[in-house]
């Protein structure tokens, strides 16, 4: 399908999603993020795609947050809800997708922007990266996720210090506390994660599939119930091809050839 708000484009099994809203900071609309939830739909029909980046348009955000133009614009808490529900939806597709989605956060993730690149599997980021989820100056909280997915990152005391300070931290504070996973120079952001999305690509997808679920599932879980989870996992991956293959391969010597059976 045709996009406006945004631009997708394939690169071998490496799909990119750009916002492209570049003069409005790339800030989430309900129109980008229908388009985005409709990317994912895409993308995940496509089987020879098997990994995803997503990152802004420009060099100043990766997406500066919600349209507050939107936000103000509601009347009631049925609207609020609306609102809110739409983007639980796009989060809980992400992670259930059976592919990896990598942020690639080149300059501002705030608010709503950084709750689409919680909901992401990896967090790259820009040395010009700032983060931050500042909805408590507009008198609401981060309703996308953040409350959830962050607390699960930094633990409870930092996350509410972030959330009610509605404090921006920069690159290298969010890699000391675990929101992103690497930092590059701005130049290098995009080809860090293409080299990134490249390798995990080049992996087995029925257990990146697996790894991927095993953790989002399993962190709901008791941790009797995510042994027993992961051992159930474990089990039907032995059964594939792709486990004899990765098996006769490393004790012939030589590179496997994945085949996702």
């Amino acid at each position: 399908m045709s996009y406006e708000h945004i631009l997708l484009e394939r690169d071998g099994a490496v799909a990119i999603v750009l916002l492209n809203r570049p003069k409005q900071l790339n800030a989430l609309s309900q129109a980008v993020i229908r388009e985005i939830d409709a990317a994912i739909d895409e993308l995940a029909a496509d089987e020879t795609v098997r990994a995803i980046i997503l990152t802004g348009s420009g060099d100043r955000a990766f997406a500066a947050g919600a349209d507050i133009g939107e936000l103000a614009s509601l009347e009631s808490a049925t609207q609020g809800r609306t609102l809110a529900t739409r983007s639980h939806h796009l989060g809980r597709k992400m992670a259930d997708l059976d592919k990896p989605i990598i942020a690639a956060i080149n300059g501002f993730a705030l608010g709503g922007g950084l709750e689409l690149a919680l909901a992401c599997d990896f967090r790259l980021a820009s040395d010009t990266a700032q983060v931050g989820l500042p909805e408590v100056t507009l008198g609401i909280l981060p309703g996308w996720g953040g409350t959830q997915r962050l607390p699960r990152l930094v633990g409870p005391g930092m996350a509410k210090l972030l959330m009610m300070s509605g404090d921006r931290i920069d690159a290298a504070e969010a890699l000391r506390l675990g929101i992103v996973e690497r930092v590059y120079p701005q130049a290098e952001l995009l080809d860090a994660a293409k080299q990134l999305a490249q390798k995990l690509a080049g992996m087995p997808p029925l257990s990146i599939a697996a790894i991927k679920q095993a953790v989002n599932r399993g962190l709901n879980m008791t941790l009797d119930d995510a042994n027993m989870y992961e051992a159930g996992l474990f089990a039907e991956l032995t059964a594939t091809q792709d486990c004899k293959e990765g098996t006769r391969a490393f004790l012939e010597k030589r590179k496997p050839e994945w085949q996702g059976r």
